[in-house]
């Protein structure tokens, strides 16, 4: 009798965790700061570093592209290599 409740247990917990929603969330979080990042980035590309907040952004993603490798190239490829297996 104890071997039959552990598959109907499984199941409410499954159906009560319901993973396939959290992936959606998180995926879907994910794209939105994606998008404020790139405009953070294009705006204060636009305006230049002494824009209030987006200036900060640019100035934070040059210093972490010149961190990762020799004059941020090596960092610029492995960002776009990563943004190109997220966009499949």
């Amino acid at each position: 009798m104890g071997s039959f409740i552990w598959p109907l247990l499984f199941n409410l917990i499954m159906e009560w965790f319901n993973f396939d929603k959290i992936k959606d969330f998180f995926y879907k979080v994910t794209e939105v700061l994606t998008l404020f990042v790139a405009i953070a980035v294009l705006v204060g590309i636009i305006f230049g570093p002494e824009t209030a907040f987006f200036g900060d952004v640019v100035k934070n993603f040059s210093n972490i592209l010149s961190v990762l490798g020799q004059e941020g190239l090596l960092a610029l490829i492995s960002i776009l290599i990563i943004v190109a297996i997220l966009k499949r």
